[in-house]
């Protein structure tokens, strides 16, 4: 289990989404987003860039450790949710799901509420729990998750990263779709990118979620 320090504080397509999470939000209610892969594909990153997004916007935010397998193939997950006042990172039922990988979206669609919004990297890592149950991987994944939810959006993050030079954006790629859903400005998200990666790689990673925002229009 990676360690990930808890962060709080007190302070035009898919417009029907953002606006229905705004509403939520002006009611007294959260957001809840769970982000879900494999080790390695940058949960962590994803969670912070999020988490602070949501304090520049003014929110109240509560982030949960990022549990499971941190190796690379093992399943992990980690939550951030927001709102005028969150008092736990535990999330029971998802307003977003993140699924950098489509396994883990389908093992974790369960959690998704009824109207929720499920993001899906289309991307397949056959994980270590696979290798040692001796079994293939599943077939028809997409198929399967449209059965179950209509608001199921799939990406080619990775394929997007590596036109950018840098397979390890498709995350931040993610995040730029989820940001067309969300009540959260612009500036705040290219502000906490800004704060989160290295400075050398601000750049590219502002590009990749400008990429993952233009797969709304």
């Amino acid at each position: 289990m990676d360690k990930f320090d808890n962060i709080s504080n007190n302070n035009n397509n898919y417009k029907r989404d953002s606006s229905s999470a705004g509403k939520s939000l002006k009611e007294g209610d959260t957001v809840s987003v769970l982000f879900v892969g494999v080790g390695g594909q940058g949960i962590i990153l994803s969670s912070r860039v999020l988490a602070h997004a949501a304090i520049n916007a003014g929110f109240d935010v509560k982030v949960s450790e990022v549990h499971g397998m941190a190796q690379r193939g093992g399943s992990v997950e980690g939550s951030v949710r927001f709102g005028k006042k969150v008092f736990s990172p535990t999330i029971d039922e998802a307003d977003f799901i993140i699924a950098l990988e489509k396994l883990e979206a389908l093992r974790y669609i369960p959690r998704l509420k009824n109207e929720g919004t499920i993001i899906i990297n289309d991307y397949e890592i056959y994980p270590s729990t696979l290798y040692l149950k001796r079994s293939s991987y599943p077939t028809k994944i997409a198929e399967k998750i449209k059965k179950i939810t209509p608001n199921s959006y799939f990406i080619s993050a990775v394929e997007i990263a590596k036109s950018l030079g840098e397979i390890r954006a498709a995350n931040i790629i993610l995040l730029g779709l989820l940001s067309k859903f969300l009540p959260v400005d612009y500036d705040c998200w290219i502000e906490s990118i800004e704060q989160n990666v290295k400075q050398k790689a601000v750049k590219l990673n502002i590009e990749a979620f400008i990429k993952g925002r233009e797969e709304c229009l």
